[in-house]
């Protein structure tokens, strides 16, 4: 059985952090988190950086990282539907003779997913032969009990119509918060040419692990964190 790929995502135009995805983080680029924790897991055949920065594929390089082509930058800007990504990035790696039928997609913005999160969603992948694997964690901000969205007269309403007026969060219905980490079958993809397909399933993994970088407060929470495992190491 081929091993999968992981494939790391990494463009240079970050809005909401500017560089965000080579700023240093515990002391070293964000994106080298994700590109050292899948060379360390020995799970894959090769571990590829899509970018179109070259300052972004030089780093990834100096960390491990496999970085064969540069993408478009028409499919990096922030608007890019990241089906189009993924699709790029199977048809240029399969024509440089590349070879396999899985793929981890790790968002380099979720510097702590660990080895053991992804090990258990590509047995997940084979084991239930499904099209898709998504690591999740259950998420308090709730639809169903506290979130809420204006209608068309601006007055708020809850985001999801519920046949029970729930008083407790833990009575409503549990949701997840998708946390960057997907494993999906190459071959399916490629039939349905976009990331969430029919047979999609879940594997939970703790918060921590999970926490994804979109803010500046977002950034210097995971900074800390990082921080506190190199005084742990």
């Amino acid at each position: 059985m081929e091993k999968p790929i992981c494939l790391i995502a990494a463009r240079g135009g970050s809005k909401g952090v500017p560089g965000k995805n080579i700023r240093k983080l515990g002391g070293k680029p964000l994106i080298a988190y994700a590109i050292e924790s899948a060379i360390k897991s020995s799970l894959f055949s090769n571990v590829i950086v899509t970018t179109e920065d070259k300052k972004i594929a030089k780093i990834a390089k100096q960390f491990g990282a496999d970085v064969p082509f540069l993408r478009p930058k028409k499919l990096a800007t922030d608007t890019v539907d990241y089906n189009k990504v993924i699709l790029h990035a199977i048809t240029k790696l399969k024509s440089l003779g590349y070879e396999f039928d899985t793929i981890v997609s790790r968002d380099c913005t979720v510097p702590f997913i660990r080895n053991s999160d992804m090990k258990k969603a590509i047995k997940l992948l084979k084991k239930e032969n499904c099209d898709l694997v998504c690591g999740v964690y259950q998420q308090h901000h709730n639809p169903y009990f506290n979130m809420m969205e204006l209608d068309s007269n601006g007055y708020l309403k809850f985001s999801k119509k519920m046949k029970t007026n729930y008083q407790r969060r833990q009575d409503a219905p549990i949701v997840y918060q998708l946390n960057g980490l997907f494993v999906f079958n190459v071959q399916q993809f490629l039939k349905y040419e976009k990331i969430y397909m029919p047979k999609t399933i879940p594997l939970e993994i703790p918060p921590e692990t999970g926490h994804m970088i979109d803010t500046e407060f977002e950034f210097q929470i995971a900074d800390c964190v990082a921080k506190k495992i190199i005084k742990l190491e």
